[in-house]
């Protein structure tokens, strides 16, 4: 054990190795990784202290270790500023405990199974006004889905005014960029008038959102309802400051996540013409199984996050290294997923590996882990899943020659470079999914196959 020295990493100043994690975050990582090896240490400026680790050994002490050591809520408090004080994500100890119990109802397997139908028909809808014979990036139409997703299963939003005016203000509040995130970091800047814009954003999506807490609460059909705002409503012990706190929490966390993946999945099946082929027939046919193992090996090979954090409240072993209270541990995502030891040519966009596999939760981990493994995992895994479907069923997608996008830090998300850029040749208009041996109602075709 190793008593007082951190483990090796570059010896560049912190504000260098906060450019280089804010510009080339897993490239810089993964190359720190083949210098220093599985445990490395960064320093970066407003950050701290950072040890990366690449073991799935060393990630399962840090996921099963007691959460009063490992504060994760701590390592995302500088989300506050927009998510709110009381946000599962950024709050620790028993109030998380707390927190998450009443959060779970939206999320339990039964929950997430009746808003399928609905998921279906967002993305059915959205998918009749995509362009057909030109090149365009999916990422923004596959937004709009997740966004409208949230909007109606997650907050419940009927009223048709307010709908509008959340759509239009959500993606601009949730397009954060440096600038913004100054402000959310620092919360005191949102006074001043070059974040004025940015508070005056925040403050309009509160207003609609406490809207819709007092909607809820009034609603003589509240017990009817499967919206997750009701479910957390009737769970009791919420104030609507929490309330609207979880809601933020749930908007931010499950919009551009899931239609990030989403837009990867669509940019790695096109270049690869034997996997889409399969992917479109189990569409078609109604086969889950291939589906589901395709969204897992797109959260494999370009997962969103890259890695998760947990800040020490005491000394701690981990990985060799006694570790000083203070520092954050940061279990490596992309590390692991890009491991040859755990699988089999890493960088092989290969949906096979996953049927009937058995990674365990160090070795498959786009959620995070532990205690604080993602609340809304099962239904990011459906989401994805019926979206998709949805997708392959109504598209006939070109396949693309073109060079892989790269991945492209946007906050603490990596999008595609590009955007996901696909070429429909038709969109078809098809008959609901529990009825996929109709004839189709309608085909709108473009030029000939080609990329």
């Amino acid at each position: 054990m190793t008593e007082t020295a951190l483990p090796p990493g570059p010896p560049l100043p912190p504000g260098i190795q906060a450019a280089l994690l804010m510009k080339f975050w897993p490239r810089f990582v993964a190359s720190c990784h083949r210098r220093y090896g599985d445990v490395f240490t960064l320093r970066v400026a407003s950050m701290g202290t950072l040890i990366y680790l690449a073991r799935p050994a060393d990630i399962k002490t840090v996921f099963g270790g007691d959460p009063a050591i490992y504060h994760a809520g701590e390592a995302n408090s500088m989300l506050a500023g927009l998510l709110g004080s009381s946000s599962v994500l950024v709050v620790d100890d028993e109030e998380h405990r707390e927190r998450r119990r009443l959060m779970l109802a939206p999320f339990r397997r039964e929950a997430v199974a009746a808003q399928t139908g609905l998921i279906a028909r967002i993305a059915a809808d959205n998918i009749e006004g995509w362009p057909v014979g030109r090149t365009f990036a999916v990422a923004p139409k596959m937004s709009e889905i997740t966004l409208e997703v949230i909007l109606r299963t997650v907050i419940g939003a009927t009223d048709e005014h307010r709908l509008a005016q959340l759509r239009a203000i959500m993606p601009k509040l949730l397009s954060v960029g440096v600038w913004e995130a100054l402000a959310i970091n620092t919360p005191g800047l949102q006074r001043l008038a070059p974040w004025r814009p940015f508070h005056d954003r925040l403050r309009e999506a509160d207003r609609l959102l406490y809207a819709e807490i007092a909607e809820r609460r009034a609603d003589p059909e509240l017990d009817g309802r499967t919206d997750a705002l009701a479910l957390m409503i009737r769970a009791g012990q919420m104030t609507d400051i929490q309330l609207r706190d979880q809601l933020m929490t749930l908007l931010v966390a499950g919009h551009d996540t899931t239609a990030t993946s989403l837009s990867w999945a669509l940019e790695r099946l096109t270049r690869h013409p034997a996997v889409l082929d399969k992917a479109v027939r189990a569409a078609r046919a109604g086969t889950e199984e291939y589906l589901d193992a395709v969204c897992r090996e797109v959260l494999r090979i370009r997962p969103v996050v890259f890695d998760v954090g947990r800040i020490l409240t005491e000394p701690t072993e981990v990985a060799g290294y006694r570790l000083p209270a203070g520092v954050m541990v940061a279990p490596g995502i992309g590390l692991v997923h890009r491991d040859a030891g755990q699988y089999a040519d890493p960088d092989r966009f290969d949906p096979d590996r996953m049927l009937d596999a058995s990674f365990g939760p160090t070795t498959w981990l786009p959620f995070g882990g532990g205690n604080r493994r993602c609340l809304g995992a099962n239904f990011a895994l459906v989401e994805m899943a019926v979206v998709l479907r949805e997708v392959l069923r109504r598209v006939d997608l070109h396949t693309s020659t073109a060079r892989d996008e790269r991945p492209r830090v946007k906050g603490v998300i990596l999008i595609p470079h590009r955007g996901a850029r696909i070429r429909a040749g038709a969109v078809h208009t098809v008959p609901s999914a529990s009825c996929p041996h109709h004839e189709n109602a309608d085909v709108r075709t473009g030029p000939a196959r080609g990329t």
